[in-house]
């Protein structure tokens, strides 16, 4: 027995993770989600160049589609390969099949400079005609000077600014500082301690939530959610029972279906996603049913009209190449990382 849905969407995405996986150990074990930011995640990101955002960004694509995700709203960060980063992530995904949404995390950690050279990247590709936001990392990395910059670029462009928002204890001022500034448009990943309603769409992470240790962010209490992974992969049949569990293990009433709407939430981001199609390995496709079925699986996926993904594998790519070129880029990587 099979069915058919819509197109998922992953909402908040970090392609440039997808190498990840066993690098090397950091320096020290981190104890605060800031020493995880700076031993683990800002050494990967300086790390990168081009090319390994290239294939960063193919092997995401590749994990995204096998999952039944034909839409991803990604957020980036390579910030000594900047300029042209976002056309090749979409070029990247455009090669496997998957539809992307780009932006680029504008940020002052690494300067005058690296914040300047981030801004022009997202106006660079997005006056160019891509497709995506204006990106920002967290407020508590940012200046008022920039973040004011991030805010007046967006307006200039009529799109929206796509950022990290009170992910944990450190950034909870950031409610105070957006105050005024967010727009309906805006997308705010996490939102775990933020501490007002705030114009935009909330996305839920909640596998990373956990697995950096910064508490529930509770998406319930806000209007509009959509569910992200934040560079976990981007299977969203997993995240969204992720999602009901958690949403169950704070209220024993919570239903699947709210789970489920959150996972929709990600057609407002990306609309046509919804004129995709997949055809999974089990029905119905239902909230109750899905919430507590493992091992789902797409067998046929469609995106703009074409089957990318059928029963023998992608269409477009070679899935067991392109993961032999992806290691090798991962190795790369890793010595890259060896010698910050």
């Amino acid at each position: 027995m099979t069915t058919e849905t819509r197109g998922l969407v992953c909402a908040h995405h970090h392609l440039y993770s997808s190498l990840a996986r066993g690098m090397p150990a950091p320096p020290s074990t981190p104890r605060t989600f800031v020493e995880i930011l700076e031993q683990v995640w800002w050494r990967l990101d300086r790390a990168l160049d081009l090319d390994l955002v290239a294939w960063s960004a193919r092997l995401g694509a590749l994990e995204a589609l096998e999952s039944g995700t034909t839409a991803i709203v990604d957020h980036h960060s390579s910030p000594n390969a900047i300029e042209g980063s976002l056309d090749v992530i979409a070029a990247a995904c455009a090669e496997v099949g998957v539809q992307v949404r780009c932006s680029y995390e504008v940020t002052d950690r690494n300067g005058a400079d690296g914040a300047k050279a981030g801004l022009a990247e997202n106006e660079r590709f997005l006056r160019a005609g891509g497709d995506g936001f204006v990106g920002a990392h967290a407020s508590f990395t940012l200046s008022d000077a920039t973040l004011d910059a991030v805010c007046g670029l967006a307006d200039d462009l009529g799109t929206g600014v796509h950022l990290h928002v009170a992910e944990s204890e450190v950034d909870a001022p950031s409610g105070a500082r957006l105050a005024g500034r967010a727009r309906d448009s805006w997308l705010l990943a996490h939102c775990v301690h933020l501490d007002r309603a705030l114009p935009g769409t909330v996305v839920h992470n909640p596998r990373s939530n956990l697995n950096n240790a910064v508490g529930y962010g509770a998406p319930a209490r806000f209007t509009r959610v959509a569910l992200g992974t934040d560079g976990i992969g981007a299977d969203m049949l997993e995240e969204f029972r992720l999602a009901f569990a958690l949403a169950r293990s704070a209220d024993v009433t919570a239903s699947p279906e709210q789970a489920w709407a959150w996972l929709r939430g990600g057609e407002t981001l990306v609309p046509s996603a919804a004129a995709d199609r997949v055809v999974w390995s089990y029905d119905p496709a239902e909230p109750w049913h899905l919430a507590y079925t493992p091992g789902v699986r797409p067998l046929r996926v469609e995106v703009g009209g074409e089957i990318v993904l059928d029963e023998h594998g992608p269409t477009r790519v070679d899935a067991g190449e392109l993961r032999a070129r992806a290691r090798e880029a991962a190795r790369r990587l890793f010595g890259r990382m060896a010698d910050l």
